[in-house]
């Protein structure tokens, strides 16, 4: 057991050398076009928590992995979450003008250049993960999950579905209950609309949230050269994990303010999305968050100390503060 504290304390060098590989692969601000560079740099180097790089590296070294290749996979995690945040962001998307306690990227800058610094994040994202000094095998491999947890079955697809859900949860209960389905602007029928069930609401968020949350996990474990078994007890957490990020972002929405979380507070109910404490309320989401902390714990426990940077990093997950 005595590795468990020396395990759990590499999160903060962890997250120290990530945001130091960051400063290395983004272009620098005054390299041509400056204004493009300026603003990715915004968009990922102001902060976070960094909770997609710190799970690779966790994951990574429990199972063997040399730190060192793990940096490709954790900077491609963070810039694709760096992206997704940008456009989120977007007046087209959430509109808010608050990110990690300083201006929106498009406040900063521009609509276009958000536009264009996401999209430039993304491609950074693939030509980083590219490079991984590992075998072609477990490269493409890395590849495939990282574009995957990012398209349309998982983290765009998420955002899809939220989109839908926004806004439409008031005008369902006033609507009469016998309406016909509204149909889009090319004569489809549209689905949009509430998330009405849990099992409903969970599948918005394990692909909206979930989806990058456990590719972070399984780039770690592709590095390490996992087995099966092994993969199938880390989806297990990961899936946990990333249900229980988003519950504890719903409840912080509720009950925090705008000068801790970053981000401007409020805004779930202000703009009418489907979240837990929307759909069954606080005190039930509250234990919801304890079911997924014990199933996190389960999913662990076959690998005793050395997942204890894990364990710590479903512990933040659960109790973080924005």
């Amino acid at each position: 057991m005595n590795d468990v504290p020396t395990r759990a304390q590499a999160i903060p060098q962890w997250r120290l050398r990530i945001d130091a590989a960051l400063e290395r692969t983004l272009p620098p601000a005054g390299e041509t076009p400056t204004r493009l560079h300026a603003a990715m740099r915004h968009a990922a180097l102001l902060g976070g928590k960094r909770m997609r790089p710190l799970l690779v590296y966790a994951t990574g070294t429990a199972f063997g992995a040399d730190i060192a290749s793990l940096d490709a996979p954790a900077l491609a995690v963070e810039l694709v979450h760096a992206y997704s945040l940008v456009h989120d962001d977007l007046p087209a998307m959430d509109d808010d003008d608050l990110r990690r306690g300083q201006p929106t990227v498009h406040v900063a800058f521009d609509e276009a250049t958000a536009i264009l610094a996401g999209d430039a994040l993304q491609s950074l994202a693939f030509a980083t993960l590219a490079q991984a000094p590992c075998g072609a095998e477990a490269c493409i491999a890395m590849l495939r999950e990282l574009a995957v947890a990012a398209g349309s079955q998982g983290m765009c697809g998420g955002q899809a579905l939220d989109i839908d859900a926004t806004g439409k949860n008031a005008a369902r209960r006033d609507a009469p209950r016998d309406r016909s389905r509204a149909r889009d602007a090319t004569g489809h029928e549209s689905h949009a609309g509430p998330v009405s069930s849990l099992a409903g609401l969970e599948r918005l968020h394990a692909l909206k949230t979930g989806a990058l949350l456990r590719a972070s996990v399984r780039l770690g474990a592709i590095a390490a050269g996992v087995d099966a078994a092994t993969r199938g007890h880390l989806d297990r957490f990961a899936d946990a994990l990333g249900l229980a990020f988003q519950v504890r972002d719903d409840l912080l929405d509720v009950e925090g303010d705008s000068a801790t979380l970053g981000k401007t507070a409020g805004k779930d109910a202000e703009q009418d999305k489907a979240t837990f404490p929307a759909l069954i309320g606080v005190e039930a989401s509250r234990a919801r968050l304890a079911a997924l902390a014990t199933a996190m714990d389960d999913a662990l426990a076959p690998f005793g100390p050395r997942a204890a940077a894990l364990a710590a990093l479903g512990e933040l997950a659960i109790h973080r503060s924005h």
